[in-house]
C-alpha cells in the first residue's frame, strides 16, 4: 500500500465470525490504542459506520454541557 500522508491512513479489513474487526497497528499506533482500549462507534445508515476513541468523545461531551451550562468561560 502507498504511503499516505502524516496522520492519514485507508485500509479494507475483514469481518469475522463473531463480528469482531482488526484495527491495523498502524491505526492503533496513530491513537495510542492498547487492549482494553474504549472506543465509540457511530452507525448512520446514509453515512456508514465511524469508530471514535471514547476520551475524544468524552472531552467533546464535557465542552458541550459546559456551555449548556453557561460555565464555559470563552
Amino acid at each position: 500500500m502507498d504511503k499516505f500522508p502524516e496522520g492519514k491512513y485507508l485500509a479494507t479489513v475483514k469481518l469475522g465470525p463473531k463480528g469482531q474487526i482488526v484495527i491495523p497497528k498502524e491505526v492503533r499506533e496513530m491513537f495510542s490504542l492498547e487492549t482494553g482500549s474504549q472506543l465509540i462507534l457511530m452507525a448512520n445508515k446514509g453515512q456508514g459506520i465511524a469508530l471514535q476513541p471514547f476520551s475524544y468523545a468524552e472531552t467533546f461531551w464535557n465542552a458541550v454541557n459546559r456551555v449548556k451550562d453557561g460555565k464555559d468561560e470563552t
